[in-house]
């Protein structure tokens, strides 16, 4: 029987977070470092566009992201085969897809958001559609679909460092995403700790915890 590697993801624990969304601008500024968002004061010139949210209610606050699904429905119903898998990561490809709702549609956490898309601090435009404002036609803004990706294409300053020193964040293996791997924005940046990355294994002694998935989550790092 082959084993196969589940993918990685980032889970909050309601309880400790404060709702302070220090990780959704630590996602935002990892994200877009292209467009010269810096760690100074007046370096973000376009709208902080993070690709996962705090929802907040009466009772608790916690952050929503992708699970990286391993049926990824967003994948499924994707026109341009925009989303794919890449390195245990549900990636989406930002020059391929057309903005069409789908997978925002299909996903059933409500992760994926749609936004305008910039590219070195300027607005991107569509080259043939065009819609009307103030009087007169214009090139429409290019709206493509954000979601989590683990940070794993990202340069993350000092996050190296940051994720040899958070092992507490970081549960289970994988030989994808390891202790050497930078942890995610997030999770390095969350003064709780209410966010972790939980890589999970393909197979365990039967001694550990599991999930009635049967992915098991080790208990010692």
């Amino acid at each position: 029987m082959n084993k196969v590697q589940p993918n990685s993801l980032v889970v909050a624990e309601a309880d400790k977070c404060i709702g302070c969304r220090a990780c959704e601008l630590a996602c935002f500024a990892v994200h877009n470092l292209d467009n010269g968002v810096g760690t100074a004061v007046g370096t973000v010139t376009i709208p902080v566009l993070p690709r996962l949210y705090v929802i907040r209610t009466d009772s608790f606050t916690m952050p929503v992201q992708c699970r990286q699904c391993e049926n990824a429905p967003c994948a499924h119903v994707c026109p341009v085969q925009a989303i794919r898998q890449e390195n245990g990561v549900i990636h989406i490809d930002a020059d391929a897809c057309i903005g069409c709702k789908a997978c925002s549609l299909a996903c059933p956490f409500g992760a994926i958001t749609l936004y305008r898309a910039y590219s070195g601090g300027t607005e991107l435009k569509q080259a043939h559609l065009q819609e009307r404002q103030f009087g007169r036609l214009q090139p429409k803004a290019k709206m493509i679909a954000y979601k989590c990706d683990l940070c794993i294409n990202t340069d993350m300053p000092g996050a190296a460092a940051a994720g040899a020193k958070s092992t507490g964040n970081r549960e289970g293996s994988s030989a994808r995403l390891n202790e050497s791997s930078p942890l995610p924005a997030c999770v390095s940046v969350c003064p709780t700790a209410a966010l972790r990355l939980v890589q999970p294994e393909a197979d365990g002694s039967p001694s550990r915890p599991q999930t009635s998935a049967g992915i098991h989550f080790p208990t010692t790092v």
